[in-house]
């Protein structure tokens, strides 16, 4: 790939919004810059199951979920293995017969799924689809140069994202602690208890309410908190 390519590329991470915009980018730039591919697709394993993080615009939806539905495919397989799968005419394709059968539909011909190298994740793969048969047999090299530079830029999109959701899951937590805090406090003042007795009882109610302890605590403290609470004592 050439430097100029790599510049933008390192470009599109600086200025992307998020992780969605950030993977969007790269699989329409991929398009781009693989000579044959019409569209384009990343597949990650994440919490067990495979995911298509992004696809190219114009890149049918159902192509890599029929294939995470019937569990397997060239993306499912590229990702499984860590092996780079090719299937240069799907009309003399045996190997995913009910895949193959849907991809034909779409208008797809050509599938090269390239395994992407991803920190934490146990698969990935680059996905590029073609229209004609034949249509990604000289784009190898190219589509293996690309798929390792989105490796990386994957790479950075997950851990940006991953600190955005335990930097969130720590102000969810202090916020829970915050208002259990005040909703205790409340019992404390108008029961004459102390904070242990308080929590007991709030525990309590959450159970046989069924409800989670966060939410039963918010209720009370904006009962408390309502500009007419005073006035309906």
């Amino acid at each position: 790939m050439s430097s100029e390519a790599s510049d933008t590329l390192d470009q599109a991470m600086v200025r992307s919004s998020g992780l969605d915009t950030l993977l969007r980018d790269l699989t329409d730039r991929a398009v781009q810059e693989v000579p044959g591919a019409e569209a384009c697709s990343i597949t990650v394993r994440r919490g067990g199951r495979l995911l298509t993080l992004a696809g190219s615009d114009g890149m049918p939806s159902g192509l890599d979920l029929r294939q995470y539905e019937n569990g397997s495919g060239p993306c499912v397989d590229a990702a499984e293995t860590g092996e780079e799968l090719y299937a240069p005419d799907l009309a003399e394709e045996s190997r995913w017969p009910s895949y193959t059968q849907y991809a034909l539909s779409t208008g797809v011909r050509c599938v090269l799924a390239v395994p992407v190298a991803v920190e934490d994740e146990s698969g990935a793969a680059l996905n590029y689809y073609g229209v004609r048969a034949g249509a990604l047999d000289t784009s190898r090299d190219a589509a293996r140069a690309f798929a390792a530079r989105t490796g990386d830029a994957i790479d950075v999109a997950l851990r940006i994202e991953r600190r955005r959701q335990s930097a969130a899951d720590v102000r969810t937590a202090l916020l829970s602690r915050s208002v259990i805090d005040q909703a205790v406090g409340i019992l404390m003042a108008r029961e004459r208890i102390d904070a242990r007795i308080a929590l007991e009882r709030l525990r309590r109610v959450s159970q046989d309410r069924n409800i989670k302890l966060r939410d039963l605590c918010g209720q009370l403290v904006a009962r408390v908190s309502a500009p007419d609470s005073h006035r309906r004592k």
